[in-house]
């Protein structure tokens, strides 16, 4: 019989604990998202909940500040549905894109550049040095 991980987790106390922990910030988080302002919804997000503290991160210092001044209004709507709020603490914490990748481009070596490698690699005993500029060479696209 197929069992959701779900109910894994809830079989065992301190994963229990875990899975309790999970639900009342995905709680936080909605009700976050449905009491911040527009401009501000989708640039913060609930970051972590403890002893009445609840943590958000801001994309950047402008959303941050403002989150900052709404602090007290956002405590006493969060604490409305349940969760007590007593402090809310902001933090600047750029989301983490997974998809976005940043691959390196190549730098092309212009013409003298590369024959002053090359008169410099010919000069050179053979060794590492010699090796790895012959490489270098090889590899370097060059600008024309």
């Amino acid at each position: 019989m197929y069992k959701v991980p779900e109910q894994f987790l809830d079989g065992d106390a301190s994963a229990g604990r875990l899975m309790a922990h999970a639900r009342l910030l995905l709680k936080l988080s909605r009700r976050f998202e449905a009491i911040a302002p527009a401009g501000l919804r989708y640039a913060a997000h609930v970051a972590n909940y403890k002893s009445g503290r609840v943590v958000i991160h801001a994309d950047n210092g402008a959303v941050a500040a403002k989150i900052r001044q709404m602090g007290q209004r956002l405590c006493d709507e969060l604490s409305k549905q349940g969760a007590e709020c007593n402090v809310m603490d902001v933090k600047v914490q750029p989301r983490q894109i997974p998809y976005q990748s940043t691959s390196s481009t190549q730098k092309p070596l212009s013409a003298k550049a590369c024959g002053v490698l090359r008169s410099t690699t010919e000069k050179l005993p053979k060794g590492p040095l010699r090796d790895a500029l012959d490489n270098l060479l090889a590899r370097a696209a060059t600008r024309e």
